[in-house]
């Protein structure tokens, strides 16, 4: 049996933690965003500083919604308040 780290939001499309394991993913990956953002600024050229950027925080966008869409009970989809 799966063990899901993610649970459907009540309103809107995605998931939200709901165990240690996705807290301790959501937490990492926001450092990791930081720490690309904050090495993305040290480079002087503009344009390859946003490029830099970007693609560094899709690089850890990307794998996250992919862990939490795997690991969320219900899957995702979208969701009024109203319904189960």
């Amino acid at each position: 049996m799966a063990k899901y780290w993610f649970r459907q939001k009540r309103i809107g499309f995605g998931s939200t933690p709901n165990t240690w394991q996705g807290w301790t993913l959501t937490l990492v990956g926001v450092m990791l965003i930081f720490l690309v953002v904050i090495e993305a600024k040290q480079i002087s050229d503009r344009t390859t500083q946003i490029l830099v950027a970007l693609s560094g925080v899709a690089l850890v966008v990307i794998p996250m919604m992919v862990i939490s869409y795997f690991k969320t009970e219900g899957g995702w989809r979208w969701r009024n308040g109203r319904d189960d």
